[in-house]
């Protein structure tokens, strides 16, 4: 190694580093005394021979613990919104009265007093009576409404 092979402070500074980094890695694996005579041989062989031959001993490990059985309560937690739902996939009523279609944000009331909102920005222009509707759920917990007389279904959302 050429570094080595520089000044006696690099040496120094090198064997310093050993020591210190096996001291500090290990919180006294290696023996103490050993590092210390390493470090004050000269040459560079030896040295690195004197290091390499101090038998460092092996961390003591912690027993590994069979994991303990959840409590009865613990079981669950966490999962309450992945139970299975038994909600309706759909629900179906009218729009009382003419009908022209939506634009985004429009409230349509529902026969059976439900508010629905246009959530998306989708507009649609169809010209009918009592239309018949179809209310139904979507993908993560999204609704659409099919609308009779057209082919279309805005995104929306309930209203309270």
């Amino acid at each position: 190694m050429r570094v080595l092979g520089q000044s006696p402070t690099a040496r120094a500074r090198f064997g310093a580093a050993a020591a210190l980094f096996l001291m500090a890695s290990g919180s006294t694996w290696a023996d103490e005394a050993a590092l210390l005579r390493c470090r004050e041989l000269a040459a560079p062989a030896e040295r690195f021979a004197c290091y390499e031959s101090i038998v460092v001993r092996a961390p003591a490990l912690a027993p590994v613990r069979p994991p303990t059985a959840p409590a009865p309560g613990d079981v669950q937690f966490g999962l309450e919104s992945k139970a299975p739902q038994l909600a309706l996939q759909s629900i179906e009523s009218s729009i009382p009265g003419r009908f022209t279609g939506w634009v985004p944000g429009d409230t349509i009331l529902l026969a059976n007093g439900q508010r629905w909102q246009v959530s998306d920005d989708s507009r649609g222009v169809v010209v009918v009576s009592d239309p018949k509707v179809k209310i139904r759920r979507g993908a993560l917990g999204s609704f659409y409404m099919e609308i009779d007389g057209t082919n279309r279904s805005p995104k929306v959302r309930r209203l309270p």
